[in-house]
């Protein structure tokens, strides 16, 4: 199959389960495991999305200045500091270390 069949295939997976949500009863939407559920479902998604961006080049893994710039920013967060911050010290931190030469 040719990768447009596979992009249609996907679009018509997303809005079939998007359809899926819209008719499941309210009295199971309500419930307080399936708010939980969805919490975590959510932050497990963005957690995989950030290490898949920060390693990630095409096929390959890379170990690049992304690299150094997520653990800048982690440890901006683990002190607790402002969003701001948080992004500035992980642009600061892939600013240098690609300054430095770790491409």
């Amino acid at each position: 199959m040719s990768l447009w069949v596979w992009l249609l295939l996907a679009c018509l997976f997303a809005y079939a389960w998007k359809l899926v949500g819209y008719l499941l009863p309210a009295s199971l939407l309500q419930n307080p495991r399936m708010s939980r559920i969805a919490g975590t479902m959510t932050i497990g998604l963005l957690a995989s999305l950030t290490v898949v961006n920060s390693l990630a080049s095409g096929q390959a893994l890379v170990l690049d200045a992304r690299l150094g710039a997520l653990a800048a920013a982690a440890a901006a967060l683990f002190l607790r500091a402002p969003f701001l911050v948080v992004v500035l010290a992980g642009a600061g931190a892939a600013a240098l270390l690609r300054l430095a030469g770790w491409n």
